[in-house]
């Protein structure tokens, strides 16, 4: 009897692990906060995860790979003809310069942002916040200077790396923040969602991997199992992801998610408080 509750409650843990890994990668590249799902997910259900948050930080990992898969061709390029091909080289850059405020600052506060905006409330105003701040964006567009990834000017992209620093704060997204930041600037609609995906994997990265790094102690073989499941069915679902945005952002633009993000959030809002 005792060995099949200790079945049941191991297949609850990894179905649990499966379906935050789909809620993760289905949201990680839209703008509508991937964390602020997980954590709204994780603390209204009071869910048992492995310790430190490393599990919601760890299987984004799974994103990171799907961002490879897809644009595989044209990151490869990138990477064996940057030292030859200005273009290359003015991809390679942008990506680097939009990644170092979120970097530095991250590295700098992570400890408190774990602590203290790991936190329903918060991401609820944050996603509310967020999805004013894009229906703004898109109304006040500019006028449109960038229409590919490399044609992005230094100054621009270090403006977008400003902008994905309010990211930090869980509802907010990176992916928002980065795209919000990207039309304020003059990109191109379909150009700021492809730059947040390629914008996302250094940051992506060094998150998982501090966490992981800080955690690796505290994680068991039965966690290791979960993160795994987790992340793998995140690549399945931010593969998904990624193409259905695309098609969504070609034909309708941003407004739909904005739209999402302020009921959800007010929804959150009205239980929470």
């Amino acid at each position: 009897m005792v060995a099949d509750d200790a079945s049941s409650d191991l297949e609850i843990t990894f179905l649990v692990a499966i379906l935050l890994g789909a809620l993760e990668g289905f949201t990680e590249f839209l703008p509508v906060s991937s964390t602020g799902h997980l954590i709204l997910a994780v603390d209204l259900l009071r869910l048992d995860l492995p310790p430190g948050r490393v599990f919601e930080v760890a299987i984004q990992s799974g994103a990171i790979l799907a961002v490879l898969v897809l644009f595989f061709s044209r990151l490869r390029l990138v990477v064996s003809s940057t030292g030859r091909d200005p273009a290359s080289w003015a991809f390679l850059r942008n990506i680097l310069l939009t990644s170092i405020p979120a970097g530095v600052i991250g590295v700098a506060l992570h400890e408190t942002i774990l602590s203290v905006l790991f936190d329903p409330r918060v991401v609820a105003v944050a996603l509310v916040a967020g999805g004013v701040a894009m229906l703004v964006a898109e109304r006040y567009q500019t006028k449109v200077r960038f229409r590919e990834v490399e044609e992005i000017s230094p100054g621009a992209a270090l403006a977008i790396g400003g902008a994905q620093c309010l990211a930090l704060i869980p509802g907010l997204s990176r992916s928002a923040a980065t795209i919000i930041g990207g039309l304020l600037v003059g990109v191109e609609r379909r150009t700021a969602a492809e730059f947040s995906f390629f914008a996302a994997l250094p940051v992506l990265f060094g998150a998982t991997a501090i966490q992981i790094g800080k955690n690796a102690d505290e994680l068991a073989f039965q966690d290791a199992l979960e993160l795994g499941l987790g992340t793998f069915t995140a690549f399945v679902f931010a593969t998904v992801a990624i193409k259905f945005m695309l098609t969504v952002v070609a034909r309708v633009g941003f407004v739909p998610f904005a739209f999402y993000r302020i009921f959800l959030g007010a929804c959150l809002l009205l239980f929470v408080l």
